[in-house]
């Protein structure tokens, strides 16, 4: 099997076509990359610019360069010998206009006599035969709107902007729009009545997004049959899998795209738990890198800033919050899929349907990780139970009968196997979607696949999961960004430094809450936090991350729900950090102190996940200073040519100053990148180096068989205490090169860490004589 060294993400999208990627090749090849790492590029809803809302399985998207343009930039990758990686979307397809989805559309004309009617998850029965379409508005007679037209000739209903197609035989001139509704497999209702009356699985709340059954054989071939074409034709080297969680049995899709692709490298989309594991029976070679990403920002966090950032806005303990957001999760958007789950109790359980679909809206709310893949991860749904009898003992008989029958002693029922694709999703909207955005103590631990409750990390413990990753999956991905991060990973690195600073914070913030008040204190508290982590930022881009932060929030407005007065004070609090004088320089002034410990916590984390065990990643346009927020603010257009030009003028100037020049990222990317390229046999053990002395709890050291990685942590407590002073890394004598500013460093067992750094943060050292 092909597998990586690195990967560089390219969002894929009409502005940016597979035409567009094989022209920036050289330049890709020329940072260090050893393969290309694609976004979606199967067909998906027009206008699309993240490829997820797939519309067309069984072609790649002419908006994004069609099969010429992926024979184009695979032609390219091949004489640059770069390998492909390109994500695909299993879970669900993009139905939001019906008429560009074959597949959709034919469903909707034939309902339940339509050869998609097994594709798709719809429960048919709890809709009377009927698909219910949650698109109309709240006026008092939507259905009014409807207009028969024809089309094709036929005839289609049009509501707005949507078209949807009329059964054969249903129709003719002049009926009235209504009574033709009547006769259809659809039933158009209240948008708002998702929530509760859904009857088709969905990619989390999305109802633009339906749930696909790769698990029936037909529709795997068919779904996958370009992808299989890919191999076939030597295009792609590998895949990555969208939200496995979503599907009825991710080892079984998982067995049979290794069948599928001849055993090539494939990474899943999975979120990991504080101490959980990939599946052992998975063939796939680990994660898209949430795991690593958490762990390596944990090790830039000052633990002493615990208390004080606690302190500094009201909030609730971690633990019964996220509890609290599953369970409105559970009992709200995902109303639907709990009354799914309840309708395949057997009716000879005895249970009242109430009170069973209360007991499973707590034991989702309870679930500890995203799901169970029975029999992998009973103990998970055991612990569930356990939790959920606890917070409600007036359930605790239901729960007892509820555990066997989503636990079956022999074989999956639809009702076990249901289930846990629905408890991911309550995970996904309630932790993720939610809780991120109230739990804001420091909100460069909310992140995807992280867990805000695990403020830091020790370096001896950093070093045991890396030996363990190095033994166990070394070839998983590791990343610091990706196209769903919260925050991308500078700006992460600039809030991690008021964890050193935590007094200083609150000051700020207490000045910031006065001068422009809020009325949300804890919200308040994220919404500067994100100004001050991504500052200078455009007050357009101020403006939609704070209304998406609140309405994701939900405690002050929603997205269903918006709260006016409060939004308007909200957008009055981003203007001020431009307009109000005083709250500007306090920003500023902020801003301006904590950026060069930052830019060190950025080059350090950097540095270390390029060279941990592991293939890491690099998201497109973060080798320079990215300070981006959520999407779609992460996923705004790259200057290529800009950054071509600059890392061309890299090589033979001297290294820039990390204070003043973002091409210093550049640098370290690129050479850690061409050294991984040049000398993978540097890179395949795992060893911690000893360093001593004053300061040596700043300085992270580890050997991967050659290359030798050296950061600083905590830049801010380090400059404190007066710096390095004695300490010193402990490394075998001989004349070493640091591969980023090629300087050579002697060694007689001991090389002091001033002179390690006197350059940069972070350094990659080599012996000479391994060369």
């Amino acid at each position: 099997m092909r597998h990586p060294l690195s990967t560089y993400r390219l969002q894929i999208r009409p502005g940016f076509t597979l035409f567009d990627a094989a022209a920036i090749v050289p330049y890709l090849r020329d940072l260090g990359v050893d393969w290309i790492y694609l976004s979606p590029i199967l067909t998906a809803e027009e206008g699309s610019d993240h490829g997820y809302d797939v519309t067309d399985p069984t072609r790649v998207d002419p908006a994004r360069g069609g099969i010429e343009g992926l024979r184009a930039l695979s032609a390219a990758a091949r004489a640059a010998d770069l390998g492909v990686l390109v994500d695909i979307v299993p879970n669900h397809m993009g139905i939001a206009t019906p008429s560009q989805n074959p597949w959709w559309w034919d469903l909707l004309k034939g309902g339940r006599s339509s050869r998609y009617a097994e594709a798709f998850d719809v429960d048919w029965d709890a809709a009377g035969g009927k698909l219910r379409l949650p698109i109309l508005g709240d006026g008092d007679d939507e259905h009014a709107q409807l207009r028969l037209e024809t089309a094709d000739g036929g005839f289609e209903l049009h509501y707005y902007d949507h078209r949807l197609p009329v059964a054969p035989g249903t129709a003719s001139a002049g009926d009235d729009p209504r009574a033709v509704h009547a006769r259809q497999h659809y039933e158009l209702v209240n948008w708002r009545r998702a929530d509760s009356e859904l009857n088709y699985r969905r990619f989390f709340g999305v109802t633009t997004l339906a749930g696909v059954r790769v698990e029936v054989d037909w529709v795997f071939d068919e779904t996958h049959a370009e992808i299989k074409r890919w191999f076939e034709e030597g295009l792609v080297d590998g895949l990555r899998i969208d939200h496995p969680d979503g599907l009825a049995d991710p080892a079984g899709y998982l067995e049979r795209l290794r069948e599928l692709t001849g055993g090539a490298y494939v990474l899943v989309e999975k979120i990991l738990e504080p101490g959980e594991k990939l599946p052992e029976n998975w063939a796939c070679e680990g994660t898209t890198g949430y795991d690593a990403l958490a762990d390596v920002d944990r090790l830039f966090v000052d633990p002493a800033g615990r208390e004080i950032l606690s302190e500094v806005a009201p909030r609730e303990r971690y633990a019964p919050m996220i509890h609290d957001t599953k369970r409105a999760i559970a009992d709200g958007l995902l109303r639907s899929e709990v009354l799914r789950l309840t309708r395949l109790i057997p009716a000879g359980s005895g249970l009242d349907p109430d009170t069973a679909a209360d007991a499973l809206a707590e034991v989702l709310s309870c679930f500890p990780v995203y799901r169970s893949y029975l029999p992998v991860g009973a103990e998970h749904l055991e612990e569930a139970i356990i939790a959920a009898r606890i917070h409600r003992p007036d359930l605790a008989e239901t729960l007892t009968a509820l555990h066997p029958l989503l636990a079956p002693a022999e074989g999956m029922t639809e009702l076990a196997t249901r289930f846990q694709q629905t408890s991911g999703m309550v995970m996904a909207k309630g932790v993720e979607d939610t809780a991120f955005y109230r739990f804001t103590r420091l909100t460069s631990l909310n992140e995807v696949g992280a867990d805000p409750s695990v403020f830091a990390i020790e370096p001896f413990d950093l070093h045991t999961k890396f030996a363990a990753r190095q033994l166990g999956q070394p070839l998983s991905m590791t990343t610091l960004s990706t196209h769903d991060t919260k925050r991308s990973e500078d700006t992460r690195a600039r809030i991690s430094v008021l964890s050193e600073t935590p007094g200083e914070w609150a000051e700020v913030f207490a000045a910031l809450a006065a001068l422009a008040p809020l009325g949300d204190l804890p919200f308040a508290d994220l919404l500067w936090q994100a100004a001050v982590g991504s500052w200078p930022i455009s007050r357009e881009r101020a403006h939609a991350y704070a209304e998406k932060a609140a309405r994701e929030a939900g405690n002050s407005t929603s997205w269903t729900a918006p709260d006016a007065e409060f939004e308007d004070g909200l957008q009055a609090a981003v203007d001020a950090a431009f307009d109000h004088p005083e709250v500007n320089r306090i920003v500023n002034e902020l801003v301006d102190r904590i950026t060069p410990f930052g830019r060190s916590n950025s080059l350090s984390a950097k540095l270390v996940q390029l060279t941990m065990p592991g293939v890491p990643d690099v998201y497109q346009g973060t080798e320079r200073w990215d300070h981006s927020l959520v999407d779609p603010d992460n996923r705004r257009a790259v200057d290529f040519a800009a950054r071509a030009e600059r890392l061309e003028s890299l090589r033979e100037a001297e290294p820039p100053a990390v204070a003043n020049d973002a091409a210093a990222k550049m640098l370290l990317i690129s050479r850690a990148l061409r050294l991984k390229r040049a000398r993978p046999e540097f890179f395949g053990g795992y060893e911690a180096v000893a360093v001593e002395g004053e300061a040596a709890e700043h300085l992270f050291a580890f050997d991967r068989g050659g290359a030798i990685t050296l950061a600083t942590r905590l830049p801010l407590g380090l400059e404190r205490a007066g710096g390095w002073r004695d300490t010193a890394v402990l490394l075998d004598a001989g004349i070493y090169r640091d591969v980023i500013t090629g300087r050579e460093l002697a060694c007689d067992g001991r090389i002091p860490a001033r002179e390690v750094f006197a350059t940069y943060p972070a350094a990659l050292l080599v012996k000479e004589d391994a060369r």
